[in-house]
């Protein structure tokens, strides 16, 4: 048996001198993305950059950080083969649900100035429905309250707390999630906790936030699969030493930052970030031309029996139906930032989806579709709707997900299915029908699952029962036939 990955063993790109970042969420993306930025800027420059990395609750990575030397490979997966990275730019790493106290203290400590954070857009406590804190929350209303914080909001809430009563030093806390302005929406969360305190306390904290805390935006975008027993091995052999916790990715990789920090950054360019004033642009382009259409693609083709997103874009409907809804939907409601080519960049889509090597699960990517959705689809639908254009296959993909998460009762969507997680699962099993109609109306008006304006939609809604009803009886390939068909009778002959 190989020897354990271990600073000895293997060629890690850099040893931080000290820790200046600490990361929540220390998922497979972060590894993969972040740690290789902050890596990249280490050998460019140097600095106490180091990552002292929070898992939420899991274990595995953290136990396998330790005994590893805080190393693990990156592997680059593509058709043409595999390449190894090891960043080595963690520091420590520990469960935030075994020692959420030390996430007070470690945002507390003035040697940290960068909080950055991974958790999901089901990380944040957003009620899609007041587009406030969700302070209804258990675990929020618990942190609110008092004693150690568990929610993301409220850990950073409390360590920002703590931060200005011990003198205030200068912080930036860079989401990189999934979230349309995501910087001034974690803001707006954070201050909406801090809001609910008693006077006494909040005040001095907004004070604080308002003096010396920044919020950047950025975009972020790699596609980083699970990891399988396959991997792990491959990777073991490749490097001479057993790697327990090796991430693969994609050859893409791209990071757009605001670049408004308080209290200094890593040179992150070094590794490809681009700086900008125009994160909002690049986020609307990922979050609307990839993440809109890859979850088409992933509830359409687990509903096919696709178990992958190159098995499920293999399929000449389902490729169809992403090209139309790129052209049509996705595209109108988007400008291009500066330098960035859409035809190039929806080209280059369709080659990553594509990478069978990688083989992204499309129960991975069609998880936590209450939360993704809502910030994919309302803006692309609205801007459809004011412009003459009715959104056929944005309602297929709503329609597609009811399917795979809520199906009516007698309908089997499927293993790829079935395997999907998501928050809002028991309450759509609760108010699921037999009629579609009824369920899309429940799902969308009833509990505003997409947020309250898509509510008043009822064109919109009832397409999306009707695309329901065809999906349970005459099956998704005939509700992707009569969504193509209706979209291109409709579509503008300028797009």
């Amino acid at each position: 048996m190989s020897a354990r990955l271990q600073r000895g063993t293997a060629n890690a790109t850099v040893t931080p001198g000290g820790a200046g970042i600490l990361h929540l969420g220390l998922g497979s993306f972060h590894r993969a993305h972040q740690a290789v930025y902050t890596a990249a800027a280490l050998r460019a420059e140097g600095g106490d950059w180091g990552i002292v990395g929070v898992a939420s609750r899991s274990h595995r990575v953290v136990d396998a950080l330790h005994a590893q030397d805080h190393l693990y490979a990156v592997a680059t997966i593509s058709p043409e083969g595999t390449s190894l990275v090891v960043p080595g730019v963690h520091t420590d790493s520990y469960v935030a649900a075994d020692e959420p106290a030390r996430v007070v203290d470690d945002l507390a400590d003035p040697r940290i100035r960068i909080a950055t954070l991974t958790v999901t857009e089901n990380g944040y406590s957003y009620s899609n429905a007041t587009q406030h804190l969700d302070v209804t929350d258990p675990i929020v209303a618990s942190d609110l309250r008092g004693g150690d914080p568990r929610s993301t909001i409220g850990q950073l809430a409390r360590g920002l707390q703590r931060r200005a009563a011990a003198g205030g030093a200068p912080i930036s806390i860079l989401s990189c999630d999934n979230l349309l302005s995501n910087g001034s929406h974690t803001e707006k969360l954070v201050r909406d906790f801090v809001r609910e305190l008693p006077d006494a306390e909040g005040a001095d904290v907004l004070a604080y936030l308002d003096r010396a805390v920044t919020f950047p935006s950025s975009m972020v975008d790699r596609i980083v699969p699970s990891t399988t027993p396959e991997l792990t091995e491959r990777v073991t052999a490749l490097l001479g030493a057993r790697d327990d916790i090796p991430v693969p990715a994609e050859p893409f990789t791209m990071w757009a930052i605001e670049d408004r920090f308080a209290g200094g950054r890593p040179a992150w360019e070094a590794g490809g970030a681009v700086f900008t004033d125009e994160v909002g642009a690049f986020e609307q382009l990922k979050v609307r031309l990839l993440n809109g259409t890859h979850s088409l693609i992933a509830y359409l083709g687990a509903l096919r029996g696709a178990a992958t997103i190159p098995d499920a874009i293999s399929l000449p409907d389902v490729e169809s139906a992403a090209a139309a809804i790129l052209r049509q939907e996705y595209e109108p409601s988007v400008t291009a930032p500066a330098g960035v080519d859409i035809a190039q960049y929806k080209r280059d889509l369709f080659s990553r989806w594509g990478n069978s090597a990688l083989g992204h699960r499309t129960s991975q990517v069609g998880s936590d579709g209450s939360v993704k959705l809502g910030q994919r689809i309302p803006g692309p639908v609205l801007h459809a709707l004011e412009n003459g254009v009715f959104p056929h296959l944005i309602a297929l993909t709503v329609a597609a997900y009811l399917a795979c998460v809520a199906p009516p009762a007698g309908f089997d969507p499927g293993p790829h299915a079935a395997a999907m997680t998501d928050p809002a699962r028991e309450r759509l099993t609760a108010v699921a029908t037999r009629d579609g109609r009824g369920l899309a109306a429940r799902a969308i008006v009833d509990l505003q699952l997409f947020g309250e304006e898509l509510s008043h939609r009822t064109a919109f809604v009832e397409r999306v029962g009707d695309l329901l009803d065809t999906i349970v009886t005459r099956g998704v390939d005939r509700a992707i036939a009569d969504s193509l068909s209706a979209s291109d009778a409709l579509a503008p002959t300028t797009h």
